[in-house]
């Protein structure tokens, strides 16, 4: 039977020949997620596996004892839930951030018309259209994602969300002309 001291020498050997390796891996698993360190995870994988218990059975191999460790983790990682933000609030966000693509950044936030007044234009889109400035600039999609999911190429959906926003930067542009 192989000893604590034994397990703990090769997973000293095998963490400090392969560490370069564990964290490209891991980062190739979650390139996705910017919010995730790679080197966060495999060293928290690192502690719990040095942290393992005297009776903990015998690791007979290593490598694949610790790439199966980090798939797990990352697995936990990704199966969290965020913490839950009120809806309205959150789209209340994305509608002021959604404006600033419009007229930058401002000292003194948006008046309430000008948010009405996108909230009409965005419902006056097209539905092809209003369903992309939708998904990409409020349910959080990336193009990818949206891709696979509807079926319409990346490249397609980049195009319409550009012609929406020009048309949406339009209106906007007249109803302000208007009112000054």
């Amino acid at each position: 039977m192989v000893s604590d001291t034994e397990n703990y020498k090769k997973l000293k050997t095998f963490f400090n020949d392969e560490y370069h390796s564990l964290r490209i891996y891991t980062q190739s698993r979650i390139d996705d997620a910017s919010d995730r360190d790679a080197e966060d995870i495999v060293q928290d994988v690192a502690l719990k596996l040095f942290s393992r218990p005297d009776t903990a059975s015998p690791i007979h191999n290593i490598a694949g004892f610790v790439y199966n460790s980090i798939r797990n983790r990352i697995i936990d990682i990704m199966r969290t839930k965020k913490d839950q933000i009120n809806i309205e609030t959150d789209m209340e966000v994305k509608l002021m951030e959604f404006t600033e693509l419009f007229y930058g950044k401002s000292d003194n936030g948006y008046s309430d018309d000008m948010k009405r007044e996108l909230k009409k234009a965005i419902i006056n889109l097209k539905p092809t259209y209003r369903n992309i400035i939708k998904a990409i600039d409020f349910e959080g999609f990336n193009y990818n994602e949206l891709s696979l999911e509807t079926g319409i190429p990346k490249g397609t959906l980049m195009s319409q969300r550009h012609r929406a926003i020009a048309i949406l930067f339009k209106e906007l542009e007249t109803k302000k002309e208007t009112k000054n």
